[in-house]
């Protein structure tokens, strides 16, 4: 059983999934301050200064202050505000996901281009013939009129 385990994790695809997982956590984290240092402070400004993390339906009948003063008390409450944060931590990401691949596939479409055509079929008999074959090797038809 160990022995195929090993097997197993050290296949590439569990190794490359392993990795982007990581990569995947990391990039996360970077998101996540994006949103919640560099996004969220200027809408909340826009909207009048609200910071959108500290936005609470408390459910309780207690009144609390803030959200920190709800969650120690263990109010019962819904963080909206956090909803929000991550819903925007997600389209970020998956924005910026969905832009890398369009980049990578565009490279990659520009860098494999089709092999030059070494050889073309007569019209004729089928066969297949050098590009500048004048007369086919098999059936001596004129392939001058047709380019292939």
């Amino acid at each position: 059983m160990l022995k195929d385990f090993k097997e197993f994790a050290m296949r590439g695809s569990v190794v490359d999934m392993a990795v982007g997982v990581v990569i995947g956590g990391a990039f996360g984290k970077i998101a996540t301050s994006l949103v919640n240092d560099i996004v969220m402070p200027p809408i909340g400004f826009l909207l009048g200064k609200v910071d959108f993390s500290g936005r609470f339906f408390n459910l309780s009948r207690h009144p609390y202050a803030t959200l920190a003063e709800a969650k120690a008390a263990g109010a019962p409450i819904v963080s909206y505000g956090l909803f929000i944060n991550t819903v925007l931590d997600f389209v970020i990401v998956s924005l910026a996901i969905f832009l890398a691949i369009r980049q990578l596939n565009r490279f990659l479409s520009r860098s494999v281009s089709a092999p030059a055509r070494t050889v073309k079929t007569c019209p004729f008999c089928f066969s297949s013939v050098d590009v500048q074959a004048k007369r086919c090797a098999y059936c001596t038809s004129n392939l001058e009129q047709d380019n292939g």
